[in-house]
C-alpha cells in the first residue's frame, strides 16, 4: 500500500512538473547559434511581418518572455530570441508572428483568449487585495464566514489563471502548427533536416501554458484542502 502511494505521488509530480521540464529541455537543446543561419530570430520576425503585409506590427525586446501583445500589436521577443541565430530563436519568432497573423485575420480564438486573460487579470488583482484585507478584518470580527470567504477567494484567484491558460491552448497550437510551421516549410526558411526539430520546438511553444497551468494546479489543490478543512 505504501509502494502504491509512492508510485501515485511520483506520477502526480511527473504530471505537474514534467511538461515544464520537457519544454525547457527542448528549447535549451536547440538554443545554440548556428553559423549556417542567415539571420536572427528578430530579423526573421521583421521579415515575416513585411512579407505578410502586417502594417503597424512592430518587434520589440522584452524581459517578460516571448509573446505577442494584441493591444499594441507588438511581437515581443526576449534578447535570446531576437539576437539569437539558433533553431529555437527562429521557431519561437515564427510562432509569435503567427499570433500577429491570427490578430490580422480576426481569429475568434485569439479574441476569446485576450478577453479571458483581461478578465482573469482583473479578478486576480481584486482577489489578491481581498486576500490581504480579509484576514485583517477576520482578526477583528472573529467571523468563521469571513475566514471561509478568504479561502474561497484564494481558490478563485488560482483557478482563474488555470482557466485562462487552458483557453489559451488552442490559440497556441494554431500559432505553432497552423501559422508558423507552414511558413517555415513553404518559405524555405529552414533546411528540411531541421523541420522535425522545429516541430518539437513549436510544440514546446504551444505547451508552455500547459506547463504553467500544471504548476498553478498545486496552489488550487492547496486552497481546496484548506477549504475542506484538511
Amino acid at each position: 500500500m505504501h509502494i502504491l502511494g509512492l508510485v501515485l505521488i511520483l506520477l502526480l509530480v511527473a504530471a505537474i512538473f514534467g511538461p515544464q521540464l520537457w519544454v525547457r529541455h527542448v528549447l535549451q537543446r536547440h538554443g545554440a547559434d548556428r553559423a549556417d543561419f542567415p539571420g536572427t530570430g528578430g530579423e526573421l520576425a521583421e521579415h515575416l511581418i513585411a512579407e505578410h503585409g502586417l502594417d503597424g506590427v512592430k518587434v520589440e525586446t522584452t524581459e517578460k518572455g516571448d509573446h505577442y501583445d494584441p493591444q499594441t500589436r507588438t511581437v515581443c521577443l526576449s534578447r535570446e530570441t531576437r539576437d539569437g541565430k539558433s533553431l529555437t530563436a527562429v521557431a519561437v519568432a515564427a510562432h509569435e508572428v503567427g499570433h500577429a497573423l491570427q490578430d490580422r485575420d480576426g481569429d475568434p480564438r485569439l479574441r476569446a483568449r485576450t478577453a479571458t486573460v483581461r478578465w482573469a487579470i482583473r479578478i486576480q488583482r481584486i482577489g489578491i487585495v481581498m486576500m490581504y484585507v480579509l484576514p485583517i478584518v477576520t482578526a477583528f470580527a472573529v467571523s468563521p464566514k469571513l475566514a471561509l470567504l478568504t479561502v474561497v477567494v484564494g481558490v478563485l484567484v488560482m483557478g482563474v489563471r488555470v482557466l485562462a491558460d487552458f483557453v489559451t491552448l488552442p490559440v497556441e497550437f494554431d500559432a505553432s502548427f497552423g501559422r508558423a510551421l507552414p511558413t517555415l516549410e513553404q518559405g524555405g526558411y529552414l533546411p528540411p533536416e531541421d523541420l522535425p526539430d522545429a516541430r518539437r520546438i513549436l510544440k514546446a511553444c504551444a505547451m508552455t501554458y500547459v506547463a504553467a497551468s500544471a504548476i498553478s494546479l498545486i496552489d488550487v489543490f492547496r486552497w481546496f484542502r484548506i477549504l475542506r478543512g484538511g
